[in-house]
């Protein structure tokens, strides 16, 4: 036998131990393979514009270049949506689901809506982000040091539900002493907004993806009156301002602004851990329950390879924002804090909850 052909031999014996050996990861491949990028939100909120951004360079980025669809399955403040992945999504890589803290929130707050565990996906893309919040010019304000002019006047809100991401506003607002008619049944904020532009309500915020892209411009035509932002977490887990929207003061900032105080108490600490859950990982991409490693590699390696892109150099923070996006270990680090909650201020949240909203735990 020649030396090459035991070489060819040894080659091929090696190879197969290696693919039958635990832990040993193949790249998986997608020729002619259509995914499935379920957004549980309507057409142009955050969630939707953050997905439409991703997607071509995802497709471009993963073996075999599949077409990667979005596909919008809004209802139930994105449980549907969430539901639909947790009971339908094969784990063969060709359903991802993307979900946003009005996800998380249902979830941790024991929404009989919910069907879905977040414990049972496998996490590939973590993406914190912010939000704004602004209000019509016709409410006479311009910045968060007039915030309590608005006492008295009648502020109404376009809300997906209580237990959605919509309950850091709606709170802080509360915590402000504003007095705010939430129409709830919103199929995501760009429902919300589009209530806004029609003069339906008065007070909206947007995530910061959303706002960018949809808001800004209305800023600019004088139909929107930015306030305050809600901030971000420092290193040592202190709220600053946001750094998409330095010109902001965050909520905290806003707050003793307005009251000339800093706000404290069982409420704000409350509104402060929703927030930290809600937006620290805001957005995140899951794979379903019995994904496999070579699978999940496959995906994260795909995002990292999108952030080296000449389109996401150019257009990630016009678009999302100034947010380091997570993968790996960090994005498991992430949804770990997403999906936990203080249990003190999960109680106060939901007597909060039953209190002002009418819901039922």
């Amino acid at each position: 036998m020649t030396s090459g052909r035991v070489f060819a031999i040894v080659l091929a014996a090696v190879s197969t131990v290696a693919l039958a050996l635990p832990g040993t990861v193949r790249a998986a491949d997608f020729s002619g393979k259509t995914i499935e990028w379920i957004i549980p939100f309507k057409e142009g909120g955050g969630s939707d514009t953050w997905a439409r951004f991703y997607a071509p360079l995802l497709s471009q980025a993963l073996p075999g270049k599949p077409t990667v669809v979005v596909r919008n399955v809004p209802g139930g403040g994105s449980t549907k949506g969430a539901n639909l992945f947790q009971s339908r999504a094969k784990p063969d890589g060709l359903t991802i689901l993307g979900t946003s803290g009005s996800t998380q929130f249902p979830y941790l707050l024991d929404d009989k809506k919910v069907k879905y565990e977040y414990k049972d996906w496998r996490v590939v893309l973590a993406s914190p982000t912010g939000g704004v919040f602004y209000v019509n010019p016709d409410l006479g304000i311009k910045s968060a040091k007039d915030l309590l002019k608005l006492k008295g006047k009648p502020l109404v809100y376009g809300s997906q539900g209580a237990t959605s991401l919509d309950l850091v506003p709606l709170l802080a607002l509360d915590l402000l002493g504003l007095d705010v008619k939430a129409v709830h049944g919103m199929k995501g904020r760009g429902e919300g907004r589009l209530a806004f532009e029609r003069g339906e309500t008065n007070v909206d915020y947007q995530t910061s993806s959303a706002y960018l892209k949809a808001v800004v411009p209305m800023v600019k035509a004088g139909k929107a009156v930015p306030i305050m932002s809600w901030g971000a977490l420092d290193d040592d887990g202190k709220i600053v301002r946001d750094p998409t929207f330095p010109d902001l003061p965050s909520f905290r900032e806003a707050f003793e602004m307005a009251t000339g105080k800093a706000p404290s108490g069982d409420g704000y600490n409350a509104w402060k851990a929703f927030f930290a859950s809600g937006f620290a990982a805001q957005k995140m991409v899951y794979l379903p329950k019995g994904t496999s490693d070579d699978i999940l590699k496959t995906y994260q390696d795909a995002f990292r390879a999108t952030f080296k892109t000449q389109a996401f150099k150019e257009k990630a923070d016009k678009l999302l924002g100034k947010y380091e996006q997570a993968v790996g270990k960090g994005a498991e680090s992430l949804n770990r804090e997403a999906i936990t909650v203080d249990p003190k201020a999960k109680a106060w949240v939901q007597d909060w909850l039953a209190t002002k909203h009418n819901v039922k735990f």
